[in-house]
């Protein structure tokens, strides 16, 4: 009888693939999946280790997993991904109901350690070099049938004094071009009609392999694909956003007109602690810029609120640049201490309560901005890829090309005509209420 395998997956889109082509290797083995991991006899937690809520929330998971254990309901517990990376010389000690342990360098590992653990009922532990994980490869999707993430690079050089990623995930490790053009017909090739290109710093993508950056160069040959209808680009480091990218971003025709670039906060003294390359003044001129390049371009960034040594004069400035500026999309976290890193041990850390108000501050100013941006988007009609069914609401609900997958709103649309998961149509928007849309499909 075969063993059945469930995989629970947290944290990001790249710790994501990583799951995928771990289901992927584990199929081709001759494992069965099962989508529901509390009914496999294996379960797998592709955990996170980021910042202390997603280790929390990965621990719990375990926790929760060991439990089922207890009752027999499951067998064995994997346990992979960045804590698994990060804390290798604690986590069996402190969690015995991990029966086998791996670090990213050893996913290839996985089908063997589970039959191994299955076999002698031993603790398994592996942990490979950084650079042997698996950055390509057969990959069992997860996601909605009609997008996929691609990952263009693994690894981080920047060094931020907050983040632990380039200790967990090591330098970063371009993708040969021709082995993304690939893997994306692939994708396109088995439905999948959007890719959200991703890696810790996309806009670095090539600069190691090629000596230049060639992430533009690579949404040209992304955008040559038939069939294909977006292509999305997330975390790209300001500083390296060049004409070269704009003009692709402008002019591309499948690159949808909205990116993220993550800028972590706007004052200069704060921004040089972190060690961040950028300031308040290049900031202002590249979205600047952006918007008189793309004017119809849609905004995200990510925020931290309560760095060590965030005075208010600081903050408020934050909140001054983000008035002045309107970014559509913002997400702001509470600064998290992460042992190891350089931030860690700043004096002046600041209060938890002083942390998370100041972040509530920013995302409550902000539902003010996304207001402003939904009401000029009364009236007209958006292209829209259809998600699901809303039983209680009785409509239907999808995202337009001004929101990415999982992290930001949704467009809920009443339609005259049945539709199917991954059509795209036009909406006529006519309502909106906090972060979505909400209108009529035009058949």
């Amino acid at each position: 009888m075969s063993v059945t395998v469930g995989m629970i997956s947290l944290g990001c889109p790249k710790n994501q693939i990583d799951a995928e082509i771990m289901l992927a290797d584990l199929k081709k083995q001759g494992f069965e999946l099962v989508a529901d991991a509390a009914l496999a006899s294996v379960v797998i937690i592709n955990t996170c280790g980021f910042i202390e809520a997603s280790k929390n929330e990965s621990i719990e998971q375990i926790l929760e997993m060991g439990l089922l254990k207890k009752e027999g309901r499951i067998k064995k517990i994997v346990v992979t991904g960045c804590l698994a990376e990060r804390y290798k010389s604690e986590l069996a000690k402190e969690i015995p109901e991990a029966d086998i342990i791996l670090g990213i360098g050893s996913n290839k590992e996985l089908g063997q350690a589970i039959l191994k653990s299955l076999e002698d009922n031993e603790p398994y532990e592996s942990y490979g070099e950084k650079t042997a994980l698996c950055l390509e490869g057969d990959r069992v999707l997860t996601t909605l049938p009609f997008y996929a993430y691609l990952k263009i690079a693994e690894g981080c050089d920047n060094r931020c004094t907050y983040c632990a990623i380039p200790e967990i995930r090591g330098r970063f490790r371009s993708r040969e071009m021709e082995s993304i053009v690939s893997e994306a017909k692939s994708l396109v090739k088995a439905g999948v009609r959007e890719l959200v290109v991703v890696a810790q710093d996309t806009t670095r993508y090539g600069l190691d392999l090629y000596k230049k950056p060639m992430l533009a160069e690579l949404l040209k040959r992304l955008n040559e694909i038939e069939e294909l209808k977006w292509i999305r680009v997330l975390y790209a480091y300001p500083e390296m956003i060049d004409d070269e990218l704009i003009s692709a971003v402008k002019n591309l025709e499948k690159v949808v007109k909205y990116i993220d670039i993550p800028i972590q906060h706007a004052n200069d003294e704060v921004l040089r602690r972190m060690n961040r390359r950028g300031n308040r003044e290049s900031l202002l001129a590249l979205f600047k810029k952006l918007r008189s390049e793309i004017p119809e371009i849609v905004l995200r960034t990510s925020l931290i609120a309560g760095f060590p040594g965030e005075s208010e004069e600081q903050f408020c400035e934050l909140c001054e640049f983000l008035k002045e500026v309107k970014i559509e999309r913002v997400g702001c976290f509470a600064y998290s201490t992460e042992e190891g890193t350089p931030a860690a041990d700043f004096e002046d850390q600041i209060d938890s309560e002083t942390k998370e108000r100041r972040a509530e501050i920013i995302m409550t100013s902000q539902q003010r901005v996304v207001d402003e941006y939904n009401q000029k988007m009364l009236g007209k009609t958006l292209e829209v890829v259809v998600e699901g069914y809303d039983r209680y609401g009785e409509c239907y609900f999808g995202r337009s090309a001004f929101d990415a997958p999982d992290i930001d709103g949704k467009v809920f649309f009443a339609s005259e005509k049945p539709l199917r998961i991954g059509d795209f149509i036009q909406v006529e928007i006519l309502d909106a209420m906090d972060y979505d849309l909400m209108g009529q499909a035009k058949l």
